[in-house]
């Protein structure tokens, strides 16, 4: 990161592409900002999922403006809500271990933001699960810049459930 007064520039990764971004702390989205609603922490959506690897897979991630680009799926995350079994395409993550998801859900363009949310993993525990904590789930730059260029969920992470946990979205730009 580099920063000068009130500016801080840092380079972002999109597929094989690199950009600058830029924040202004003292700029007008962020003096509009008071913080970001949340559903209350509830135990159901801190859910085990099962890990299923996919050794070499790509999948082909649309951002916001409409860009592709191929990106590794490490694995699947299979879980259950309700009784019924959905799967995630998770990413990668922060660190080798961990893993990165962006998600859809039927709340999304209701309580939440319509391009979906973001929710980072611990690796995979000891039995061959993944913890899927919903509680932490949150809204990506975009939600709050028209200037972002945020990865949206591909079409099977696009869950037909609605889950009310992590950040909400009011319309923040």
């Amino acid at each position: 990161m580099i920063s000068h007064h009130s500016l801080r520039w840092f380079i972002i990764k999109r597929g094989d592409k690199y950009a600058i971004r830029l924040r202004d702390l003292e700029g007008e989205y962020l003096k509009a900002f008071h913080g970001i609603d949340h559903f209350p922490a509830d135990s159901k959506w801190k859910i085990n999922a099962k890990f299923i690897p996919t050794v070499g897979k790509k999948v082909t991630i649309i951002d916001i403006t409409g860009r592709s680009y191929q990106e590794d799926s490490p694995g699947l995350l299979e879980f259950q809500v309700d009784g019924k079994t959905y799967r995630l395409e998770a990413g990668p993550g922060e660190t080798k271990e961990d893993f990165f998801v962006v998600f859809g859900d039927a709340t999304n363009k209701t309580t939440t933001y319509g391009g979906g949310r973001f929710l980072d993993t611990k690796g995979v525990n000891p039995d061959g699960t993944v913890t899927l904590d919903f509680n932490k789930a949150y809204n990506p730059p975009c939600a709050f810049t028209p200037f972002a260029t945020c990865p949206l969920p591909t079409k099977e992470n696009k869950l037909p459930v609605a889950i009310p946990a992590g950040e909400k979205y009011a319309g923040h730009h």
